[in-house]
């Protein structure tokens, strides 16, 4: 018999699991219930709003969050740094400038190895590799990931920049958004740039730069659909950035002398000065690159990142974080301060001294930078491209004025000397002309700095065809370029265009069941493979149809016999490049793929790929 209490009893315990699963319950349901709501409300949108419409709101709210993602990774950055160096001494040098990096580039690693999980390092180029090869698709968590680890890192003295990092932040804003409403591949794209065009917009104050940026490195082209997105994600990052921080330019400068038509010689030897200033900072980050590529423990990272880093601080300060107050000082003319907090305080009125400390700020910002990245930090090369820039520049005019008695404005050529470099590592002299303008004001320098930004261009092109950004890319043939051609042979994939339904045949195979095989397939083409399915040749239906008919030799004729070689092969991997080169080279029609270790994988046909080329060109010259 079972008593009442009992009955009670059991009641009384399944009340607190059944009130413990309907606030889950509630929860869910509210959850199915925006779900559905926005499902249905991205419907309405297809159905009452056309996508180039809903595509120019879309680059507004972009670019508005790229402008404050920018507010707050600059905000971060700052608070950070203040908060550390407020302590040092600038009459002398500082221990703490041996820890402080070394324990960004500790938490930062940390940080990505088991929060992030994911390598968010060289922004910009994987922004690149996203547009080319992943249908400018980016994770949810590149829309954070970037302004916590870039600011810890810079904040604690890493010798980067933030311009990348929030490259990577407001494009991954753009994706993830045009995502959520289901846009097409060719539509992303355009958002990935507003983003990328609003953080650098935000960050510099800069909407032309923001737009040139989008243009000149992440190659997006200027299209009637493209222009109005690009154009008001920039401004619309640039108007956050007015609106919280001031109008005023990022960089304080005052054109004290104007610049004559007698200096031009100069600047024209400058243009060529700072390509060559490119090409080493260039080439001296990618050596490095390769040095901590090939340690494979990360502790080995962090220690040499981190003990490169701290000693180069520690001899000269300067390099500490993005280096922008040594680029205020040299152009507000506060020459001597650039020694302060380091071992040679006090030397800063010895001209030949200050020259020799500026050229080893040029040669060591790259190693620096280099070690930061390498060593786990995060950050990007914009911020040291202008630094050295501005150091080449006042370097080049201080040293002419010393050796031969001139008076060049050292001021005028630090600033075109930051175009120069720019325009020069980035391959992007717009950007660079019209970056440098709006970052200090100098308009007036409009004649000169086109001259340096260009000269250096055209000196860097003639040692590395690319940017520091895309040259990795550009190597492994996964570089989406203004180049139209080559843009849609870059989006196929050989992969997606391999024919399988050939039939295989073996070496050993007689003439009697290779016509058997004939007969049952509609292919005038047969791979011959072994045992292991590696492709020993190929059978060709024309070279046997003499012999297929006679029955006298089904016994005596083997495939081994009639097979040849194929005129080449396509390796999986390869890229639609060098496949349609192959193709020319060899005057095939078809050629068969196999895999690294030689296995048959398929053919791909020329046919194939021309209709494949027609339809993606069409796709992405939609105008």
């Amino acid at each position: 018999m079972i008593h009442n209490d009992e009955i009670s009893g059991t009641a009384t315990a399944g009340r607190p699991a059944e009130a413990s699963s309907a606030p889950r319950s509630r929860l869910k349901a509210i959850a199915d219930t925006w779900r559905e709501g926005f499902l249905e409300l991205v419907l309405w949108r297809e159905k009452h709003i056309k996508e180039r419409s809903f595509l120019i709101v879309l680059s507004i709210i972009v670019g508005v969050l790229g402008g404050v993602a920018a507010l707050i990774l600059r905000s971060l950055i700052y608070y950070i740094s203040t908060f550390l160096t407020q302590f040092l001494s600038v009459t002398r040098s500082n221990w703490l400038y041996m820890v402080y990096p070394v324990v960004g580039i500790l938490i930062v690693s940390l940080f990505v190895r088991y929060v992030v999980r994911d390598n968010i390092s060289h922004g910009v180029t994987r922004v690149l590799y996203a547009i080319s090869q992943n249908k400018s698709r980016l994770k949810r968590k590149n829309m954070w990931s970037s302004l916590v680890a870039s600011s810890i890192t810079i904040g604690f003295g890493g010798s980067v920049g933030a311009e990348g990092p929030i490259v990577f932040t407001g494009s991954a804003i753009g994706s993830n958004l045009g995502r959520v409403f289901h846009l097409s591949p060719r539509i992303l794209m355009i958002l990935v740039g507003a983003g990328a065009a609003a953080g650098i917009a935000g960050i510099f104050k800069a909407p032309i730069a923001g737009l040139l940026f989008t243009i000149e490195v992440l190659m997006i082209d200027l299209t009637t659909v493209s222009v109005m997105p690009l154009l008001l994600a920039s401004v619309a990052g640039a108007t956050v950035a007015y609106v919280t921080t001031g109008y005023e330019a990022e960089f304080f400068f005052v054109q004290s002398e104007p610049f004559v038509a007698a200096r031009i010689p100069f600047a024209v030897l400058l243009g060529v000065f700072c390509g060559l200033v490119s090409l080493y900072f260039t080439r001296s980050m990618n050596m490095m690159e390769n040095i901590f590529s090939r340690l494979s423990a990360p502790w080995k990272k962090i220690l040499l990142g981190g003990s490169i880093l701290a000693l180069l601080i520690f001899i000269f300060p300067p390099l500490y974080g993005e280096g922008y107050t040594s680029i205020i000082q040299l152009l507000s003319g506060n020459i001597s301060s650039i020694v302060d907090g380091s071992l040679f305080y006090g030397e800063g009125r010895n001209v030949w001294f200050l020259l020799a400390f500026i050229a080893c700020l040029i040669l060591a910002k790259s190693f620096a930078t280099s070690a930061t990245n390498g060593g786990g930090g995060v950050g990007g090369t914009f911020a040291p491209s202008l630094y050295v820039g501005c150091m080449a520049g006042f370097f080049f005019a201080m040293l002419i004025n010393q050796v031969f008695g001139l008076d060049l404005s050292v001021k005028n050529f630090a600033l075109m000397g930051m175009a120069g470099v720019m325009a020069g590592v980035m391959h992007a002299p717009l950007m660079a002309i019209f970056l440098t303008a709006e970052l200090t004001g100098g308009y007036t320098l409009f004649l000169p700095l086109l001259i340096v930004a260009g000269l250096s261009y055209i000196t860097i092109r003639i040692f590395e065809p690319y940017s520091i950004y895309a040259m990795r890319l550009a190597q492994r043939g996964e570089l989406l370029t203004h180049h139209k051609d080559k843009a849609v042979l870059t989006l196929l994939k050989v992969n997606n265009v391999i024919e399988t339904e050939f039939k295989t045949v073996n070496p050993g195979m007689d003439l009697r069941s290779m016509v058997s095989v004939i007969s049952q397939s509609n292919r005038n083409l047969f791979p011959v493979v072994d045992a292991d399915n590696k492709l020993m040749g190929v059978v060709m239906l024309d070279e046997i149809r003499n012999i297929m008919f006679r029955p006298d030799l089904y016994r005596r004729m083997h495939v081994s016999q009639f097979m040849s070689m194929p005129p080449g092969k396509i390796t999986e991997g390869d890229t639609m490049e060098h496949v349609m080169k192959l193709f020319d080279d060899t005057g095939a029609w078809n050629l068969p793929v196999v895999d690294a270790e030689g296995r048959y994988l398929g053919f791909v046909s020329k046919s194939k790929i021309f209709n494949s080329y027609r339809r993606v060109l069409r796709h992405y010259s939609e105008d």
